[in-house]
């Protein structure tokens, strides 16, 4: 039985259609709204004397309202938000000994060497690992990193060739190269509620995956990883819209759990199964993993829009077939024979048809119905008259079965492939992406991988008709995923363009965060030595924008933990790449790139066709 509150809670939120499905309200839909704080429906809450009273104060004659009290007590139901009670049956993930949904900090991430190629190597020569930085930064910490930020370099790509310098955004196809997060973030005024699919494939954390974390990347700092990009990309899903996640085995009961936290457990669709290869020589004391997973949810169960989608080529419908598919009619095509029998009874559906035995239950088709398969040539008559009649299924006309959750039909890309591209982190077959794109999405809909890497997602997405974003911050975004694009553009024949008839044609523009504090961390991934690194640190101290919290005399020489003891060492003594962690964690990330309210400081030097592509961006006077 609900409490005297959540009754009250109640009747308020019916003046909100929205918000409800039949009878049931939908909380999700309602706690969004009120961390969003949507002006209608705090005003409402508000003119509550008993919900003001409990979640409002006043002081000096404002009203200081606590949204995040009220929206604990929708999320745990019934129970009261300070009540030991909310936190009864809790499972959940934690981190520095609170749950992760409670957690507040950021975690950001920095390339320390893009190492798609090196001085002196060749496309035949093995590349290393791409190694990332990663920072946690507490919340109370960040003042102006998720503020909209400026875009520089902007081009429009079209079969025609390279548009430099474009002070025009027309809701073009969008590549951003720059950290996912601050992107998003960008994102957010502008697209909020409007992408229909988000896919990403991200670093798994297995420290064999393509990428290396120089420091503890453990369980908890991934997840909060995650949570705080996932919980941005949930604002930019449409109500109707689906996220899809690929993962592997070592983070997937982790990541299920943070995504039933942030999306709803109720909005959990499936695990899909992907079968990327065949067998091969196991390992010495483990079985061979041939799988990865795709967790998928919807933003909201009940609005989802889905599409199936039916396969003749897997090896349970080719034995449905070769069993079922066995009649042949007059012309020569193969059919099978479908009931027609109402499971349940039906008044309105017991009625005789030219003398033939009459189901119990009835038919479960009309006789308007019945007469139309008739005239069509779709009924098979048995032969004798007590006998009941079936539906005729003709082979030529049978989609297939629909597909389930495990997909062993995609396969990875052959390496002679025309698909295939120079990349070593993981690249995914289009024709997996165009399963999930069909499933979800129609024509024009807007289409999100912020974790871009080869440029798939938008690939598949460009010649599906789909619009697209897409976001990465290493530098082969230029060497691989653009000319990537460009080839699509071209009409280029890999992946799924035969399949489609792709021929070619569209656009897309590509556009960068106009770097500030990011400037010095490239400077500081290129130093080959200590001595240029101090040389680069004096650089630093004048002109980059530094973390005030860190005393800069104790830089070159502090205690430092080295193999999880504290030592006093001189910077000179810690490893290159060491050194170089530490100068990155001087420079403050509130900094990292400008911001749109900056962007006429004459210091700065954004040129114009920058400042007005910018503010066409945002659709606003910046």
């Amino acid at each position: 039985m609900d409490t005297v509150l959540l009754q009250i809670l109640n009747d308020i939120f019916k003046q909100f259609p929205q918000f409800w499905n039949g009878e049931k309200l939908q909380r999700s839909l309602v706690i969004d709204a009120i961390q969003k704080k949507d002006p209608q429906v705090i005003k409402a809450l508000i003119a509550n004397q008993k919900v003001k009273s409990i979640y409002g104060t006043e002081i000096d004659d404002v009203l200081i309202f606590d949204f995040d009290k009220l929206a604990s007590l929708l999320k745990y139901k019934e129970y009261w938000a300070d009540s030991f009670t909310k936190y009864r049956n809790k499972v959940g993930l934690t981190s520095s000994g609170k749950y992760l949904d409670y957690s507040s900090d950021v975690v950001l991430d920095f390339p320390f060497k893009d190492c798609v190629l090196e001085g002196g190597m060749t496309k035949e020569d093995q590349r290393k690992d791409e190694v990332y930085y990663n920072e946690v930064i507490a919340r109370d910490e960040i003042d102006r990193l998720f503020s909209p930020k400026v875009f520089i370099n902007s081009k429009r790509y079209t079969k025609d060739g390279v548009e430099e310098n474009v002070n025009q955004f027309n809701d073009d196809n969008l590549i951003i190269k720059g950290n996912n997060l601050i992107a998003l973030h960008s994102l957010k005024e502008s697209y909020s509620g409007k992408v229909k699919l988000i896919y990403i494939d991200p670093p798994y954390n297995t420290g064999n995956d393509g990428f290396k974390y120089n420091d503890s990347f453990n369980h908890s700092t991934w997840l909060t990883f995650m949570k705080n990009r996932l919980e941005i990309a949930k604002d930019l899903l449409s109500v109707d819209g689906s996220i899809f996640i690929q993962i592997d085995s070592y983070e997937e009961s982790y990541l299920k759990i943070l995504m039933d936290e942030i999306f709803g457990a109720e909005n959990f669709r499936n695990k899909i199964t992907w079968k990327r290869r065949g067998g091969s020589a196991n390992p010495s004391n483990q079985l061979n993993n041939v799988v990865e997973w795709i967790l998928w949810y919807s933003k909201d169960s009940s609005m989802m829009d889905y599409m199936p989608i039916y396969s003749l080529d897997d090896d349970n419908t080719k034995k449905y077939i070769k069993e079922r598919f066995t009649n042949v009619d007059i012309d020569g095509r193969l059919y099978m024979k479908s009931p027609i029998q109402s499971p349940n009874h039906r008044d309105n559906l017991i009625y005789d048809y030219k003398g033939y035995k009459t189901p119990k239950k009835g038919y479960s088709v009309s006789k308007d119905v019945m007469e139309r398969w008739d005239r069509d040539g779709k009924l098979d008559f048995p032969d004798s008259k007590d006998k009941n009649i079936n539906r005729k299924i003709f082979l030529d006309e049978y989609k297939g079965q629909p597909i389930n959750s495990l997909w062993t039909d995609i396969y990875v890309i052959n390496p002679m492939s025309l698909e295939r591209v120079d990349f070593t982190s993981g690249q995914k077959p289009e024709a997996l992406l165009q399963r999930m794109l069909m499933m979800t999405t129609h024509e024009k809909d807007i289409v999100l991988d912020f974790h871009l890497g080869s440029g798939t997602t938008a690939c598949t997405a460009h010649k599906m008709g789909r619009r697209y974003i897409g976001i990465e911050q290493m530098d082969y975004i230029n060497e691989i995923t653009i000319p990537r694009l460009q080839k699509v553009i071209d009409g280029e024949q890999g992946g799924i363009s035969k399949d489609i008839n792709w021929q070619g044609g569209g656009s897309f523009v590509y556009t960068e965060l106009m770097e500030l504090n990011y400037v010095f961390i490239h400077k500081i991934e290129q130093v080959q030595s200590t001595a240029d690194l101090l040389e680069l640190f004096k650089l630093m101290k004048a002109e980059a924008h530094l973390n005030y919290q860190i005393a800069l005399d104790k830089v070159l020489g502090a205690e430092y933990e080295i193999d999880g003891v504290d030592h006093f060492v001189s910077f000179s003594e810690l490893e290159l790449l060491e050194q170089k962690k530490l100068l990155i964690e001087v420079l403050d990330k509130n900094q990292l790139y400008v911001n749109v309210s900056e962007m006429d400081d004459e210091h700065l030097a954004v040129s114009e066709s920058d400042k007005a592509f910018t503010k066409s961006f945002y659709q606003k006077d910046c």
